[in-house]
Parts: structure tokens; C-alpha cells; sequence
């Protein structure tokens, strides 16, 4: 029997746990639009996301390795469909909104700058006293107002509660009336879910990439706490097989990472009584976390995330790509002051409202690694060998 869109909604009432987001209260859109009759709302903000042309872009973008390092190391598409995959499994496992985690979880990092984090700090020296750039704050921009897919909106016209959940630090660059609600209510159960799911995805797969890579070597592993818990699941192979057990481990500590969270997050919720979505947003304003490892995990998640900071992204290989990737934007950016001619029509047609430092910001935030080499050769500046 063919469902519609109430019997969809009234199957959801039967598998959502009582503080869960529902999808007949998604939050509103903007702009006003007849509702699906069988896709519901967050759905349709999940596939819009999907077609956007920033969801495309992050194959190309950074996460700890540049592209043309290699093919099988993670970008940043790669990272968000990890972290999606994993923010859908916890959310489903706790009986929360599945589809709302998805979709924040896929939009998280629509507004990541070109070359990781070294491209998020270059344009924030660049922008410091302009406006700043954060990139989650740029997620939220490029939804609500850079995409340009539909003629009757700017931006892609999400849910409410989807905006709430890619607010990911509680703002954007101007105040606005989301932002109030964001500090006054809280996020969702399911965007906590993604955020922590993020700090998951990347520990353990930037743990993987780095052993593939040979930047991280498995006898040092051995000084980390939680390593005693993944070498006592490791599978019983041939101890010389470094691939496999390199492969091995980030997938054991993903699955220890997820599985310390659910019972964790599942023991927070009964010691602090949470029936209700007040309820989460009465825990956020008593400054009550509900998602959250255990405490003895969370002792041994701070090491490894110390042991990535000092031996993978202060790496001196991974520091002289970031060099690298930083001076690129800084060299682009400077050129494109001068010359504004050279940028798309469209983002000069803004300068007048928002002023030529945010236009460029936006511009070269939207470039992908690939792109933004490319326009250094195009433009005759500079090339930094890659």
C-alpha cells in the first residue's frame, strides 16, 4: 500500500522516543512552500543539501591531505558521508530523528574553507576585524543565502530545526532571530549527536589515514591508553601485517567510540530525567551535557586527540602542506582586493550590501584545493608547487 505523507508521519510517532525532533514540528522554513506529499521535511532538506553545489565541491576539498597526495586518503565528502553514516546509527539506536542527524551531519561543513583548517585560519587572520570566518558559521551562510538553485529564494530554504543543528557554536555573522532561539533553547538531541559524531569520524579516520600514510607509526600507539582496548579486538592475523592492522584499528575504535557513546548518552538521559524536547532544552540552559562519553573514555579520547594535534597535524610533512595551502589563500585573496574584476559577476553584484572583504571571503571559501591552485596559475601570481 502506497504511504502518504500523514501515514509517514504517524509511523515516525511510532519509533521516535519521546524527547526526539518530529518531523510534524521540523521549525519553519523562510520562505513559505507547500509541503511534499510524500517526502518529509527533513528529507527534502537532505536532498536539497545533496544537490547543492557546495556538497559537491568538498570531494576536492581538504581534510588532512591534500588531494594529490593520494587517492584513498579522506576529503572532506568522504568525512561528511562518515560522519552522516554515524550520526544515522547513534540517532537511530536512541530512537531520535535519523533524518534531522543526516542532515545537519551533511551539512556540517558545506562552508570549509579550501585546505583544512590551515585554509579556516588563513581567512580568519584575513577577516579579523571585518566580520571574522569560522566555518561552521559559513555552513549556515551558504545555506541561507550564497546556493542559488531556486528562483523563488536565495540559499536552499531548510527547516528550522535543520538551521538550529548546522548553528553548530551558536551563531552566524549577523543576529538574527535564530540565533536567539539557538541561545536560548539549545540544540536538538540530534545536532549534539552530529557534533560529537564529527569528533568521532575524524579521531579515528585521521588515525587510519596517518598509519597509511607512514606519518604514524604503530609503536607508537602503544603508549595511548585506549590502544590497550583496540589491540585486545584485534583480529588474531599475521603480527607483520601492518595494512591490516592499521585498517583494523580505526575501525575498532570507531566501533568503541560509537558504542561507549550510545550507553553513555542512554545513562545521561535517565539520571537527569529527559521525556521531552524541553526537557534537552531545560538540560542545555542548567548546563547539563547529555551527549558526552563516559568519563573514563572521555579521559582516554582527550589523549588521542593530543596524540593527533602533536604527532599528525604538527607533523612537519602536514605542517608544509598547510604552509602551503595558507599562502595559496592569503596570495588570492590579496590579488582579488586589488583586482575584483577578476571574481564572478555574482559575488561582485553583493559587494555594495556586504562590502568587498566578505565577498572575496565568500569566493575563495567556496574554492575547492583543485580550484584554488588553478586560479593562482590563471590569475599569473604565484604557483606553489604541489
Amino acid at each position: 500500500m502506497k504511504k502518504g505523507r500523514n501515514e509517514l508521519l504517524d509511523d515516525e510517532e511510532k519509533i521516535l522516543a519521546p524527547y526526539a525532533v518530529r518531523s510534524r514540528n521540523p521549525g519553519e522554513r523562510e520562505y513559505r512552500e507547500p509541503e511534499h506529499p510524500y517526502r518529509l521535511p527533513f528529507q527534502r532538506d537532505r536532498d536539497r543539501i545533496i544537490h547543492s553545489h557546495a556538497f559537491k565541491r568538498l570531494e576536492y576539498k581538504t581534510q588532512v591531505f591534500v588531494y594529490s597526495e593520494g587517492d584513498h586518503f579522506r576529503n572532506r565528502l568522504t568525512h561528511t558521508l562518515e560522519v552522516a553514516g554515524i550520526s544515522k546509527t547513534i540517532s537511530k539506536v536512541l530512537g531520535l530523528n535519523e533524518d534531522l542527524s543526516e542532515t545537519i551531519a551533511l551539512a556540517h561543513d558545506l562552508g570549509h574553507s579550501p585546505f583544512g583548517h590551515a585554509g579556516q585560519e588563513a581567512l580568519s587572520e584575513l577577516m579579523r576585524g571585518k566580520g571574522g570566518f569560522e566555518h561552521n558559521k559559513q555552513s549556515l551562510r551558504v545555506v541561507q543565502k550564497l546556493e542559488r538553485r531556486y528562483p523563488e529564494f536565495p540559499g536552499l530554504n531548510l527547516c528550522g530545526e535543520t538551521l538550529l543543528g548546522i548553528m553548530k557554536h551558536g551563531g552566524d555573522y549577523e543576529k538574527s532571530e535564530l540565533l536567539d532561539v539557538r541561545r536560548d533553547s539549545g540544540p536538538s538531541l540530534e545536532a549534539m549527536i552530529v557534533d560529537c559524531s564529527d569528533e568521532i569520524t575524524y579521531s579515528a579516520h585521521d588515525l587510519e589515514d596517518g598509519l597509511e600514510s607512514g606519518l604514524l607509526l604503530l609503536s607508537d600507539l602503544k603508549e595511548l591508553k585506549v590502544w590497550k582496548r583496540i589491540e585486545d579486538s584485534l583480529p588474531k592475523t599475521n603480527p607483520s601485517d601492518q595494512d591490516s592492522i592499521s585498517r583494523s584499528a580505526g575501525r575498532i575504535l570507531l566501533n568503541l567510540m560509537v558504542s561507549d557513546l550510545i550507553d553513555s548518552v542512554e545513562s545521561l538521559l535517565q539520571k537527569h530525567s529527559v521525556q521531552s524536547r524541553e526537557d534537552v532544552s531545560l538540560a542545555f540552559q542548567n548546563q547539563k551535557k547529555l551527549v558526552q562519553f563516559s568519563e573514563e573514555f572521555q579521559t582516554e579520547f582527550q589523549e588521542l586527540k593530543s596524540y593527533l594535534f602533536r604527532k599528525l597535524y604538527r607533523h612537519p610533512e602536514v605542517s608544509k602542506m598547510s604552509e602551503r595551502g595558507k599562502e595559496t589563500i592569503f596570495l588570492l585573496f590579496k590579488h582579488f582586493e586589488s583586482h575584483p574584476d577578476s571574481i564572478p559577476e555574482s559575488y561582485r553584484n553583493r559587494e555594495e550590501e556586504e562590502g568587498r572583504m566578505r565577498i572575496l571571503c565568500d569566493y575563495i571559501a567556496g574554492m575547492t584545493d583543485r580550484y584554488a591552485i588553478e586560479q593562482l596559475k590563471r590569475e599569473g601570481i604565484f604557483w606553489v608547487p604541489y
